[in-house]
């Protein structure tokens, strides 16, 4: 499973791994990725892992989280 998560504030390469790091940091997230320039960040998990865990991970990390989009399926 994917979420794609909406980030506002990420302005370069170092502000988008500050947000891989943290969601990173959560149990459950086995990758995560994030992109500046579409401002969005992906988290991959083999489990559900709750919303408000990835909001706050983003928050902590300084940005701003929107829409979570879901997708389905077992990702690599």
């Amino acid at each position: 499973m994917k979420k794609i998560i909406a980030v506002t504030g990420m302005h370069c390469t170092h502000c988008s791994k500050a947000v891989e790091d943290a969601l990173k940091a959560i149990d459950g997230v086995t990758k995560a990725k994030a992109d500046h320039e579409k401002c969005i960040a992906t988290a991959t998990m083999k489990t559900d892992v709750d919303d408000k865990l990835l909001i706050e991970a983003v928050e902590k990390a300084g940005f701003t989280p929107g829409e979570i989009t879901i997708k389905e399926g077992i990702f690599g």
